[in-house]
């Protein structure tokens, strides 16, 4: 039987909400700025995943999800999502603090299609919750959790219905409750809710509250404060999950510094008063074994190569790998692998100072501990002022590119350091990107490459180029920081930029992935 360290999954899938039907396992994952978004994966053993489908192409046209001009939603968009299987209907809902809806997400198969449509009111990470006696709830809120009783059609606040706080944090030193999932188990109701410390063991760590009734007293304690002695990032936020044997399991994430929050998993019984212990003497276990439900099952990889070979649908639409994310609406007309095959073409459609502003950024999630991505950049349909390449893609971003400037290319490092390392400081990762290091190349191609390590939160990239078969650095090596700026942990991006005219191209052919095992 296979074991697996914990992280299960070593990259950055946050908020899991996890859910089984039948044999198989479900998660829903925050995307936030990303597009397509709103992840939807499986598994049969709770430990190896793969992609079954985004459940949204874009969540919403606005000036910052469409990043006009100085427009952007990072840090923002889609937030904490719930996942939920009830009567032959799967739902999804969650909140974007920068819309302030609360949208939500329907369909009879997981991989689609999802009809997708809003709740009226705003519950901050909120979940879902059907009651045996066919009423709905949704649990929200920060600091203060609200249950609030939904119509049958769960399209609002159902009038007369159970409205409530049933968690309150009084002491003013923590920064409050969040990331709530409500259970039922033998007829007792289960919250698990994340609570941000500024002192102990963790600075996040996970409770629970028990209820015999949804009108009765949550009575609630701390079941996971363990940080698994990385730097007191707790493991927290998630919920639980039984198998078909009747073995329970807790799937939550830990934060991984600039890799992210990577998802977590242990096993977990029932003490005599019938609150959840996690693991071993409640430490999160190392390793983990689960039993699957479909052995010799090979699963699709989460990140990977791609020689951009795609041919169109029967409607003439392109489904590019699972595993890449634009890094906001993509401007259809701007991009194409077909135009060119065997490349990702991108156009330039507006001036800009930095990457972060750029339409139709490419990404796919970097891995722990160690991982690096390459690409060769034809930069022959460049204009002067346009800047293509790839980066490690953060607020703190590092990259390396090309670069025209009256005629002639150069390679450049571009960077973007932070002003501090505190996840809710300030950071102006918006502003004109940092050039270290220039220099001229007689060709308009060339082969770049990103390396990233996340070893022991070390949280450093570095760029190179291929030159005479040996890769020689570029620039320096760029400290990460995992900040609200962003939100989201590292991803390779495949960009251009312009910063004096539009219309320039760039193509990006042989993308290659590595990751260290």
């Amino acid at each position: 039987m296979e074991s697996k360290r914990n992280p299960v999954i070593y990259s950055d899938f946050p908020d899991p909400d996890i859910i089984r039907v039948d044999d198989v396992y479900y998660m829903a994952s925050t995307t936030m700025h990303y597009m397509p978004g709103c992840d939807i994966l499986r598994s049969y053993d709770l430990m190896n995943w793969e992609f079954v489908c985004h459940a949204y192409e874009t969540l919403d046209d606005t000036p910052g999800h469409n990043l006009e001009g100085k427009e952007q939603i990072y840090g923002q968009g889609m937030w904490a999502p719930s996942l939920r299987y009830h009567n032959g209907t799967y739902y999804v809902n969650f909140t974007a603090n920068d819309t302030h809806k609360t949208y939500l997400l329907t369909a009879s198969d997981p991989a689609g299609p999802w009809k997708k449509r809003t709740i009226e009111g705003f519950y901050y990470d909120s979940s879902l919750f059907f009651d045996e006696d066919g009423q709905v709830y949704i649990v929200h809120g920060q600091k203060e959790v609200y249950l609030t009783e939904l119509d049958e059609e769960v399209r609002g606040p159902k009038e007369g219905g159970l409205h409530r706080r049933v968690v309150c944090d009084v002491d003013e030193i923590n920064l409050g409750y969040e990331g709530s999932h409500l259970y039922k188990k033998d007829g007792r109701y289960y919250l698990f809710t994340c609570h941000m410390l500024k002192a102990g063991n963790a600075w996040k760590t996970e409770d629970c509250f028990i209820a015999d009734s949804l009108d009765g007293e949550f009575k609630g304690k701390c079941i996971i404060d363990d940080d698994m002695g990385y730097h007191r990032l707790g493991v927290a936020q998630g919920g639980m999950v039984d198998t078909p044997e009747g073995d329970w399991y807790l799937f939550m994430f830990q934060d991984r510094g600039a890799l992210g929050r990577a998802p977590m998993l242990m096993p977990m019984h029932f003490d005599e008063e019938g609150f959840p212990v996690i693991g071993i003497d409640g430490k999160v276990p190392d390793t983990v074994t689960v039993p699957s439900t479909r052995p010799g099952y090979v699963y699709e990889p989460l990140n990977g190569d791609d020689d951009f070979a795609y041919v169109p649908d029967a409607e003439g639409k392109v489904h590019l790998k699972q595993f890449w994310q634009f890094n906001h609406n993509p401007v259809n007309t701007l991009w194409s692998v077909t135009e060119r095959p065997g490349a990702y073409r991108m156009y330039s459609g507006k001036i800009c100072d930095s990457l972060v502003y750029g339409y139709n950024t490419l990404t796919q999630r970097t891995f722990g501990p160690e991982s690096a991505a390459w690409v060769t950049v034809d930069g022959s349909g460049l204009k002067d002022g346009d800047y293509a390449g790839i980066s490690a893609f953060i607020g703190c971003y590092a990259a390396a590119a090309l670069t025209k400037e009256d005629g002639r290319f150069y390679l450049v490092m571009l960077g973007k350091p932070a002003q501090n390392d505190t996840v809710f400081g300030d950071s102006d990762f918006l502003d004109p990107a940092v050039e270290y290091e220039r220099t001229a190349i007689d060709s308009d191609c060339v082969t770049l490459k990103v390396h990233t390590d996340f070893t022991d939160k070390l949280d450093e990239a570095a760029c190179y180029y291929l030159a005479d078969g040996e890769w020689k650095p570029l620039g320096i090596r760029q400290k990460q920081y995992f900040k609200m700026d962003h939100f989201t942990g590292c991803r390779f991006g495949l960009f251009l930029f312009s910063t004096k005219q539009t219309g320039g191209r760039a193509d990006f052919l042989k993308f290659r992935y590595w990751k260290k095992d």
